[in-house]
């Protein structure tokens, strides 16, 4: 693995501390052991692992001891620990998850799956630090590391750059609690289409704000990216006051003092289809992607502005209104 993740392994046994190096370093794990409970708690701060197996069962101080101490702490209360212990009862599973342990293992354990165990509660770890805090939807950094294995997985795909127009007028129109029900209910359409009408590896990713990245197969992309604009303006006239619907469009107060109009909010999606082989990093699919954003936000309407090769070198550009599906 290019980063190794780093784990701390605390065990008052020398030969289960052998054991858990080996297969931690064989799996490409950097790993650093501790024999007691009071060393571990300092190596928390010291080593700042990204996830601790800690034996419950430790002189100077007990697991269940340092894992207070852990969870206390500012930095390192979301720590991912997973208790050691060599004894089976229930109450020391339930103290130790009570206590905010991510999971435990009982001694002695089976190798195979205390590392998927670990490798699992890592993933969930990165996904969720990952996470956009409003939709919890992947962010920036799955959102390259997706476009990146797709570029290099040799394999076609369609790649959309999704925005809401005129976002900034409805926000300063009804408030930041109500844009955050219209993004949240525009990540639901994206989610809620992709499960339905994509293909079982589509992801959708949050870049922030109001704009959303989607990634599908070149085959079910147009038709997908079709079914997020219909799905978005079946629904826009619940985000909106009753009064702005009937008039088409909202009444926003500049800093001036002036009033203007601003039509009720749509959505732009900026797709490149047959992606493959066009671009060798995410930051050229990227440009290209915002370039088709920029041209579909130029329209009132909800949009879906496409550019697919009809031959090399040789980009086409189609443009498909909400309830349209021939090409201009």
């Amino acid at each position: 693995m290019a980063d190794k993740s780093r784990i701390l392994v605390a065990d008052d046994e020398p030969h289960i501390r052998r054991i858990l190096q080996f297969l931690l370093e064989q799996e490409g794990f950097d790993v650093h052991l501790v024999a007691d409970g009071e060393e571990a708690w300092k190596a928390v701060t010291s080593y700042q692992p990204d996830l601790v197996l800690l034996d419950v069962m430790m002189p100077r101080m007990d697991g269940f001891s340092v894992l207070e101490i852990v969870r206390a702490g500012f930095e390192t209360s979301r720590l991912p620990v997973i208790l050691l212990t060599a004894k089976g009862e229930v109450d020391d599973r339930v103290r130790g998850l009570k206590g905010g342990a991510n999971d435990y293992v009982i001694k002695p354990f089976n190798q195979d799956e205390l590392l998927l165990r670990v490798k699992n509660l890592l993933e969930a770890t990165r996904r969720e630090r990952e996470a956009n805090p409003l939709t919890g939807l992947p962010g920036n950094r799955a959102i390259e590391r997706e476009l990146t294995e797709r570029i290099a997985s040799g394999r076609d795909f369609g790649c959309m750059y999704i925005d809401i127009d005129r976002f900034k007028s409805f926000n300063d129109q009804y408030g930041y609690s109500r844009g955050d029900r219209a993004i949240s209910f525009l990540a639901g359409v994206l989610v809620g289409c992709t499960q339905k009408y994509g293909s079982p590896r589509d992801f959708v990713g949050h870049v922030g704000g109001d704009d959303f990245v989607v990634v599908s197969s070149d085959e079910k992309a147009e038709e997908l990216a079709r079914r997020f604009v219909q799905e978005f303006d079946a629904g826009v006239a619940g985000l909106h006051e009753a009064d702005d619907v009937q008039r088409g469009y909202l009444e926003v107060e500049g800093r001036d003092g002036r009033v203007k109009r601003f039509p009720l909010i749509t959505l732009t999606v900026a797709l490149v289809a047959d992606a493959q082989g066009r671009f060798a990093h995410p930051a050229e699919l990227s440009d290209t992607m915002a370039d088709l954003k920029r041209y579909g936000k130029t329209m009132v309407e909800s949009v879906v502005i496409c550019e697919r090769r009809t031959a090399p070198g040789r980009p086409e550009l189609v443009l498909t209104g909400a309830a349209r599906t021939d090409t201009d």
